[in-house]
């Protein structure tokens, strides 16, 4: 009701300042007790890790992790923050987020805007909630695509015993070259070197953390084919399908319908529903599957459920329907 009368005010200033305005008075009312959402539990076990329900934040809201006790707040089941990278990053260039109200669509060339994984880590530790976090990291921009795995692997020996799971995101299409990473031998590197780590970092903390992939949807099957393939064979513990797609499908012609950058929003839920599906299909229940992109209701947050979703996320939603997203799409996902 709050978020209803608030959006059309939101919406009148640029997308990035509203977002900003968005988390800080989400950030006041949260300590002042003014916010929380009591959400009915619908426990789902996924990864060896118990989430209280089955809808989490996506990465991408909360890149630095400074609003996580706020966000939890809001009753997700899970919170992903980053896209975190080794160094700081300013990103792309201003403007970079662009919204598309006639579509329910965003278009983003963020490009890992973020303060670096050691402040990341602080924000983590600062913070009081003790439920499901993951952190998704990445590579910074200047750093040779050939060079990738280096930057991957600072990542996730520093975020390792603040993480819940971590989540490798090699699917953003606002860093040059970085989609590379999810075909042939650059793929193959990463997961092996990333799980080598990862076994290593389970013995030595005596504490095992789910490593993650997260996937574009703009995949052909033999990509798919491939990656579930790269999956199965590195022992990888889950599937975030799908990131921000290339294509432009529902926003022709519309305002900022032309932008560079990856679109979200209700255009993408076709294209990521269907590859989340084919990856249900190649994969058979072998690996839990995350379900992503263009939920803005509960009845298409059972639609990823039914396409082989274990788990699903939200955040593009958030902007165009409000918090009570959340409880609808627990309500209307099934017990499993």
């Amino acid at each position: 009701m709050l978020y209803s009368l608030a959006r059309p005010l939101l919406f009148t200033l640029a997308p990035e300042r509203a977002h900003e305005l968005t988390l800080s008075l989400l950030k006041s009312t949260h300590k002042l007790g003014l916010m929380r959402q009591n959400i009915a539990a619908k426990p789902v076990t996924c990864m060896g890790i118990e989430f209280p329900n089955p809808v989490g934040l996506a990465a991408g809201l909360d890149k630095n992790g400074a609003y996580i006790d706020a966000l939890a707040g809001l009753g997700f089941g899970f919170i992903e923050i980053g896209t975190i990278t080794p160094r700081p990053q300013q990103g792309n260039p201003l403007p970079r987020l662009f919204r598309i109200p006639q579509a329910k669509a965003i278009i983003n060339r963020m490009g890992f805007n973020n303060a670096g994984v050691d402040q990341l880590i602080e924000n983590v530790k600062a913070a009081k909630f003790k439920g499901v976090l993951g952190i998704n990291i990445g590579k910074n921009a200047d750093t040779p695509v050939e060079k990738a795995v280096d930057d991957y692997l600072i990542c996730l020996e520093k975020v390792y015993k603040y993480a819940s799971y971590i989540t490798v995101n090699i699917s953003s299409p606002n860093t040059k070259n970085l989609r590379s990473l999810q075909s042939g031998d650059a793929l193959t590197e990463l997961l092996e070197t990333l799980k080598k780590r990862q076994l290593e970092l389970a013995e030595e903390q005596q504490h095992y953390v789910p490593l993650v992939l997260k996937v574009a949807p703009d995949l052909e099957a033999e990509d798919i084919q491939f990656i579930a393939k790269q999956l199965l064979q590195f022992k990888i513990d889950g599937l975030i399908v799908t990131n921000t797609t290339l294509s432009r499908e529902g926003v022709e012609n519309l305002p900022f319908g032309d932008e560079a950058g990856g679109l979200s929003g209700a255009p993408v839920f076709e294209k990521s529903t269907a590859c989340l599906k084919a990856f249900a299909e190649v994969l058979n229940g072998q690996i839990p599957l995350i379900g992503v992109g263009g939920i803005l209701s509960g009845e298409q947050a059972l639609g990823k459920q039914n396409a082989g979703a274990n788990l699903v996320q939200v955040y593009s939603g958030l902007i165009y329907t409000g918090p009570t997203l959340i409880q609808d799409c627990v309500s209307a996902m099934k017990t499993t």
